[in-house]
């Protein structure tokens, strides 16, 4: 699903109907991935006992507690639009407010669509997860997109509004409970992950001094091939992340028809980690 409107191909009379259909379809994909997490929980408990299922419950649980942050900060940016719309449309209809505000409503409409994508995402690796046949890394990473996503709409939601609103403030509170709660499934994913995984054991105790070398040389090759691979995929990260803003044209602010561009991502979602120590 492409997660920018293609306004080039969009009427602008129709852009109004594009920003309830989005919400709408946002709130959708949310209840889906209620449900279907609670379905993943009922077969969790029928097909896993003991250290994995108290894992998956808990993994699954954070999960539940973030689809519904994400869900009640829907329905409140869904409520502040709709108060932006009141007060500013004047004599023109909503559809009119829309297609002259067209950067405004485009932006809700790209970041709709990414909430929604997201939550759909998060599920997809919740599953895989539970089943062993994905990366708890994945969840983490989704988590982390989820949370960008949802800040992204609430960014879109408050450029045209009043800062006194009460709205704009439980908005903001709604966010605070996202990021809240997506730091709670990295939290319990990473826990269970630790849980789940058996660490192997280092024992070199019976190796022969010529066989102790030997695997010490293989493993300095090994961290360099994994260090310049690490570097790779970091300077390829950068790249998707320039391209993906520009594509998505995300605006902070949009006044008399100019556009500011938003502000780079914070680095800290991807921490870099220290280096090996070269011998």
């Amino acid at each position: 699903q492409e997660l920018r409107p293609k306004s080039l191909d969009i009427k602008q009379e129709e852009l109004g109907d594009m920003v309830e259909k989005e919400m709408a379809s946002t709130s959708e994909a949310i209840e889906d991935a209620v449900r279907r997490i609670e379905e993943m929980m009922s077969q969790a408990r029928n097909k896993s006992s003991g250290v994995k299922l108290e894992v998956n419950e808990r993994i699954l649980n954070s999960c539940t507690d973030l689809m519904k942050a994400i869900r009640l900060l829907v329905m409140t940016s869904t409520n502040l639009q709709k108060e932006i719309v009141e007060s500013g449309r004047g004599a023109a209809t909503t559809q009119e407010f829309y297609a002259k505000n067209s950067r405004w409503t485009e932006g809700l409409i790209s970041a709709s669509k990414a909430v929604g994508w997201g939550a759909t995402q998060l599920v997809e690796s919740a599953d895989r997860v539970v089943l062993h046949t994905g990366k708890y890394e994945e969840l983490i990473v989704c988590s982390h997109e989820i949370a960008a996503s949802t800040a992204q709409l609430v960014a879109a939601s408050k450029v045209k509004a009043e800062k006194s609103s009460r709205n704009l403030s439980q908005l903001q509170e709604c966010s605070r409970n996202v990021n809240e709660m997506a730091a709670n499934v990295v939290a319990s994913t990473k826990s269970g992950q630790e849980q789940i995984e058996e660490k192997d054991t280092m024992d070199f105790s019976g190796m022969s001094l010529i066989k102790l070398k030997k695997e010490e040389m293989e493993t300095q090759v090994k961290v360099l091939e994994l260090e310049k691979r690490l570097e790779g995929e970091r300077v390829r990260l950068g790249e998707l992340r320039k391209q993906h803003y520009a594509l998505a044209g995300a605006y902070d602010a949009v006044e008399d028809g100019e556009a500011k561009p938003a502000p780079a991502p914070r680095r800290g979602i991807l921490k870099k980690p220290p280096l090996a120590q070269k011998p």
